[in-house]
């Protein structure tokens, strides 16, 4: 990726200033009601008031500018609505990053917080008190309201500012930079408001976007090709958090990385072009189980009512004879995802406060090298066929592994990458152990990241790029004719229920945004969500687009089917969150 240039820099603070401006219009207005009371009336009571609601408001803001600065580097986001949802769970966040950062992040808060109520009470309120000695008529005051209009609005042009103003750049983090943290955050916060009351992502007519999305999931013929052995396996996933197509060779990453998983290639089926479709967990959760894609602004953890009208994974094996489980090694609660798996009503649900007290924990819970091992054991406890789901946590921030940084060479994300290393190591460890379990030989394995991260490549958040993640089919139950090979085929972690129902020869209609990926004329196609937009990809090219900004991040399309192909993702996403809300 090309740097960001030395002047680029500069330029931020420029194109920043219609969104500082207007965002402290907006606060100068509250502070303006205050003082127009204390100069018409003289009563020091309105000073008071006002000296308690700017301090506030430095706080928020202050408090705003550290958290996103702490954030960003493993979201590569600005706060939004959804990301405040995640805060509801603070000991999990606080968990996830280093003393040190935390002191350093609370530091600042403070610092500029007390730094910034001391600067105003000495430079503005000492001046007030010299000014109210004779209280002034309204209208001496009155002029001030046109001003403050005239910053908030961003000027005369015909369109108010907004957070599009602040874009200048093809490099996300300048344009993140630019855009004022708390304007950002007060427009999310209203536009996530509109939830329960509009689709905010309506951009065609409702039935022309139905049909678009319908067309896109019809198949020619229903025809499968089947790659197991066998109609009952086991189904063991390894969902690895944060696995970035940058840790494997063989998806484009670097040698070294994940040596173990390069040699479990050579006797299973690798996904070239397999991509996640949002960027937390607990979305992971509901693509895995539901095959439902990322849903902008929110996630559906956080809509406990809306969890049975999904389609369950969980119960339709379970109605053909499977038993269920999951296991991790941390705590289930954060993203609301321990309520999500028990409205799936899986048999067995074992995280970190399950496992042996002696076994050896990080800041977030049991490490992989540990929890993998003991849960091939555990799996003899299950009835077959069973269907298991293992959640890995090491390859996450503080990367806090009992192990030393054997990769060295990362100017970036270093501590991630050694995080996949380890994993990787504990993958092997894994595999020991259950090659020598009972279950191991009528066993399809599924090695899967939840989500991507920022790797050691710095992709935009706005790329296909920074989504693609692996998908490995593995085990002694995939047919002999399929091991060492490659699908080829653009597709997502969504297609996951309806290809398993397929080769199960079960049902899968219910899982209307999950595609069977072995039916080989279905569509290809992937996308992923951002927070106020999408990306969309085809085999003739894809684009990115943020919905509130009209904006599009990236565009690679032909001009003679650019138009189809930006009306196919737009209307899968009007349609996606039109079912939500249905939900």
């Amino acid at each position: 990726m090309e740097a960001v240039q030395l002047d680029q820099i500069f330029w931020v603070f420029y194109h920043a200033l219609k969104l500082d401006l207007s965002t402290a219009a907006y606060l100068s207005f509250v502070s303006f009601i205050f003082l127009m009371l204390l100069n018409v009336t003289g009563k020091s009571v309105f000073r008071q008031i006002n000296i308690w609601v700017v301090s506030i408001f430095i706080g928020v803001y202050s408090l705003t500018c550290s958290s996103e600065t702490g954030l960003y580097a493993e979201w590569k986001t600005k706060l939004s609505a959804k990301a405040l949802a995640y805060l509801s769970n603070p000991i999990e966040i606080i968990q996830t990053v280093t003393l040190s950062e935390l002191l350093t992040l609370l530091g600042v808060w403070g610092f500029t917080t007390f730094a910034g109520i001391w600067i105003y009470l000495k430079a503005v309120t000492t001046k007030q008190k010299i000014q109210t000695a004779s209280f002034r008529p309204l209208w001496s005051v009155s002029w001030l309201l046109p001003i403050l209009f005239f910053l908030i609005r961003g000027g005369f042009s015909a369109i108010p500012v907004s957070v599009s103003s602040a874009y200048f750049s093809k490099h996300s983090i300048m344009n993140a930079a630019a855009v004022n943290p708390l304007y950002n955050i007060t427009f999310s916060l209203l536009n996530a408001a509109k939830l329960e009351n509009e689709n905010i992502f309506g951009t065609l007519p409702k039935q022309e976007a139905v049909d678009i999305v319908k067309q896109l999931h019809e198949i020619e013929y229903d025809t499968t090709t089947f790659i197991l052995k066998t109609d009952r396996p086991n189904i063991v996933v390894l969902l690895l958090e944060s696995w970035s197509a940058d840790l494997i060779e063989s998806l484009g990453g670097e040698p070294g990385i994940t040596p173990n998983f390069r040699e479990l290639e050579k006797e299973g089926l690798l996904f070239t072009q397999f991509y996640a479709n949002a960027n937390r967990s607990q979305q992971a959760m509901s693509s895995l189980y539901a095959g439902l894609p990322g849903i902008p602004v929110t996630t559906i953890s956080d809509h406990p009512d809306k969890y049975a009208a999904l389609p369950s994974l969980s119960k339709d094996l379970q109605l053909a004879g499977y038993q269920t489980a999951f296991y991790f090694g941390g705590q289930l609660n954060y993203g609301n995802i321990l309520s999500y798996l028990m409205s799936n009503e899986i048999d067995v649900i074992m995280e970190g406060k399950d496992f042996p007290g002696e076994m050896l924990r990080g800041r977030l819970g049991v490490h992989d090298g540990l929890m993998l091992p003991y849960v091939a054991g555990e799996l003899n406890s299950l009835k077959e066929p069973f269907f298991a789901t293992l959640f890995t946590l090491s390859s996450h921030s503080p990367y806090d592994f009992p192990m030393e940084h054997h990769i060295q060479w990362p100017q970036l994300e270093k501590e991630f990458v050694n995080g996949g290393f380890y994993t990787d190591q504990s993958l092997a460890a894994f595999f020991e152990k259950a090659r020598s379990e009972k279950w191991f030989d009528n066993t399809l394995f599924l090695l899967m990241a939840d989500h991507s991260k920022n790797s050691y490549r710095n992709h935009p958040l706005e790329s296909f790029e920074y989504h693609k993640i692996p998908l490995l089919l593995y085990g002694p139950a995939l047919n002999d004719s399929l091991r060492g090979q490659t699908f080829d085929k653009i597709c997502g972690n969504t297609d996951v229920p309806a290809t398993l129902l397929k080769q199960l020869k079960l049902p899968s209609e219910a899982y209307f945004w999950s595609k069977n990926l072995f039916n080989p004329t279905y569509a290809p196609f992937a996308y992923f969500e951002l927070n106020e937009g999408l990306g969309w990809k085809r085999p003739e090219g894809y684009f990115v687009w943020d919905k509130f900004a009209d904006r599009y991040y990236q565009k690679n399309l032909p001009s003679e089917n650019e138009q189809q192909i930006i009306k196919e993702g737009k209307a899968y996403l009007q349609v996606l969150y039109g079912d939500f809300l249905k939900y």
